[in-house]
């Protein structure tokens, strides 16, 4: 089976800015904590799993870290918009569990516990400041961080990643499924591809 999907997400986590999971550091938050809790929201622009059109569909995908991502024992969860189809569910719920290859496979050996895959209301907002809501669970801002020219601040090319290129920021609100819990401080947003065709030379466990 085949699937590519692209469409643009964003993303707030427990880190403190900046996070360090992107380069498998051990993640740290303001109040002393050592694992990362998040959620990243994404809407698929276009998409299929074989005969499975996923153009149009939001979903949110949840962790827990529990140290550097490389040391693996991850729990992953996933809400999907209740506008989606039931084969939308879970055709998006067997490739983010790394069940149809690619990206997510190769990440798949680090997953110690999937959470399932729920329904609920997902939306993300885009614009100068833009905002995710998982309805009943999540509710997240986001600000820029701003380089001197006035520019986004980006990371490009890290060991971990939905996206190649990422701008990086703050996040505010709430979030709480799946039993994972967290106070937002770190947050990025970007455009991404998701393949069950790696790209030729892409390093193992990028996202």
């Amino acid at each position: 089976m085949t699937y590519t999907i692209s469409g643009n997400y964003l993303a707030g986590c427990s880190c403190a800015v900046i996070c360090g999971c992107g380069v498998d550091a051990q993640p740290r938050d303001a109040r002393g904590g050592t694992d990362c809790r998040g959620v990243a929201v994404f809407h698929i622009a276009e998409g299929r799993l074989d005969d499975v059109d996923l153009s149009g569909v939001d979903f949110a995908f949840y962790n827990h870290f529990p140290s550097h991502l490389t040391a693996g024992d991850w729990k992953v969860g996933v809400v999907v918009d209740s506008g989606a189809s039931d084969d939308q569910a879970d055709a998006l719920g067997r490739i983010l569990s790394g069940a149809e290859g690619g990206e997510f496979g190769e990440l798949a050996r680090f997953i110690g516990e999937f959470l399932g895959t729920e329904r609920g209301d997902v939306s993300i907002t885009d614009g100068e400041n833009p905002s995710l809501t998982v309805a009943g669970h999540s509710q997240l801002s986001f600000e820029p961080l701003l380089g001197t020219d006035g520019a986004p601040t980006t990371v490009r090319n890290a060991m971990f990643g939905f996206s190649a290129e990422y701008g990086i920021g703050r996040t505010s609100g709430t979030s709480s499924a799946f039993g994972l819990s967290f106070e937002p401080d770190y947050g990025e947003q970007a455009d991404f591809v998701f393949s069950s065709e790696l790209e030729p030379g892409a390093p193992k466990g990028r996202v």
